[in-house]
């Protein structure tokens, strides 16, 4: 589905809940509902219009536009050669990074050493990857959905491994909004995967505020990371003191 028909869709949805029939909303818009009726099927109408439309509905534009691009399909995941081309390059890799914070151009140029015509380079090839889709004027709109995740032992994992977790546990977790919680048990199979998917759970929430916060100005937002795992493993120090059997 194109996104004028994903925009419509959601206008659609939007009008049913306000309970606004096309007959209304052209009296709202002082157009004939033969006119709206049309506009709606041809998808045939302005931003201007578009917009005069969402406030006789009463949703912003903004709103609109937001629950278009998350119907959009989207990705769970990148492909092999996808994530291999992202860690090949750190700034690529960094603009893909602040692409997945919905950082704008001017953000990422004034936030790290990188010149405009850099950073328009690195979208382009974004684009090219299929990790964004560029628009006009240099926005984009993101090809993966909520719920990304990077693959399992992929390159960029291994990335993390490498490079990352160290920086990452250096921090002392002290500041507000920051925790770091070392907790043990023993579980059996069920019970562990119970809590394999509670932490998916809260991988989709902290995407569902990321997603709300979007709404916010950025000055008033910050980059945060939530680092999880959870696997059977002993410390190996540990484990050269076990009797032998």
């Amino acid at each position: 589905m194109s996104s004028p028909e994903l925009l419509l869709q959601v206008l659609r949805a939007e009008m049913r809940a306000a309970g606004i029939t096309y007959r209304l909303l052209a009296q709202r818009l002082s157009l004939s509902e033969s006119s709206v009726k049309r506009m709606f099927s041809l998808g045939d109408m302005t931003l201007s219009r578009l917009a005069e439309i969402c406030k006789a509905v009463g949703v912003s534009l903004e709103d609109v536009m937001r629950q278009a691009a998350d119907a959009a399909p989207a990705a769970d995941t990148l492909t092999l050669a996808q994530e291999r081309s992202l860690v090949s390059d750190p700034r690529l890799l960094l603009v893909a990074i602040s692409c997945l914070g919905h950082w704008t151009l001017e953000q990422i140029v004034e936030t790290y050493q990188i010149s405009e015509a850099d950073c328009i380079r690195y979208l382009v090839k974004l684009d090219r990857l299929e990790v964004i889709e560029l628009k006009p004027l240099n926005r984009y709109r993101l090809r993966v959905s909520r719920a990304f995740r990077w693959l399992p032992d992929g390159p960029m994992q291994r990335f993390v491994r490498k490079y990352v977790v160290d920086d990452y546990f250096a921090g002392n977790f002290d500041a507000p909004g920051e925790t770091l919680l070392l907790v043990h048990g023993r579980l059996s199979d069920p019970s562990a995967q119970e809590l394999v998917q509670k932490i998916q759970q809260l991988a989709a929430e902290l995407a569902r505020l990321h997603a709300d916060d979007q709404r916010l100005a950025p000055e008033s937002r910050d980059g945060y990371t939530l680092l999880l795992g959870l696997r059977s493993w002993e410390f190996a120090q540990f484990t050269a003191m076990r009797r032998e059997t």
